[in-house]
């Protein structure tokens, strides 16, 4: 794949309490491999001296912010990701490398709604690499928003994580359905071993 460009910023989405708790409804199998690779991802890019940016999904208490995020069928659910709440908190294992940024958002998409953009621009990045949870939801949606906005993106599949849809539609399967999208159309996708050694 040759080397991951100088203008490249990674993306540390929603590395949450959420997705890591067993008893959660968003509970991520096998949480502690893809946080693994997350964490190497980060220290690599940080020793490269490129940018990382943790991004986390949080709302209000009230829900007052959650817009259709919690009532999309038109059923209203309870908050989730609610401030202050320790679901919402990153995971205790993440790894904050030095001189990372943080932006807080409250749609899917990292874009929406937060002053991501703005920085990028001021980093002068062109690339995207996207990380974290969840693969189909969040990870998959900054992929798409990141790409209308003329961004490079490379999707670091293996680095990302979601809950099971189904008994025959497990974590791999989603993996692998998202992959095939964006890589028909949006973006360039890796597994994290072959993205480390581009980084190097």
């Amino acid at each position: 794949m040759g080397q991951v460009g100088s203008q490249t910023a990674l993306l540390v989405i929603d590395v949450q309490n959420i997705y890591a708790e067993a008893g959660s409804p968003l509970f991520v199998r096998d949480f502690g491999e893809s946080l693994e690779r997350i964490n190497d991802l980060a220290r690599a890019f940080a020793a490269a001296g490129r940018a990382v940016i943790y991004v986390r999904h949080v709302h209000r208490a009230d829900g007052r912010d959650a817009g259709r995020m919690f009532d999309f069928t038109g059923a209203v659910e309870s908050i989730g990701f609610a401030e202050g709440s320790a679901e919402a908190e990153y995971v205790p294992g993440l790894e904050i490398v030095p001189g990372a940024l943080h932006v807080v958002k409250r749609r899917y998409s990292c874009f929406e709604g937060t002053e991501l953009e703005a920085i990028l621009r001021s980093l002068d990045v062109n690339t995207v690499a996207v990380c974290g949870y969840m693969t189909n939801f969040c990870c998959e949606s900054t992929a798409r928003a990141a790409h209308d906005r003329d961004y490079f993106v490379d999707f670091i599949a293996d680095a990302t994580g979601a809950p099971d849809l189904a008994e025959d539609f497990r974590q791999e399967d989603i993996r692998r359905a998202v992959s095939a999208t964006l890589a028909g159309g949006f973006a360039r996708v890796f597994a994290a071993e072959a993205y480390l050694e581009a980084l190097r």
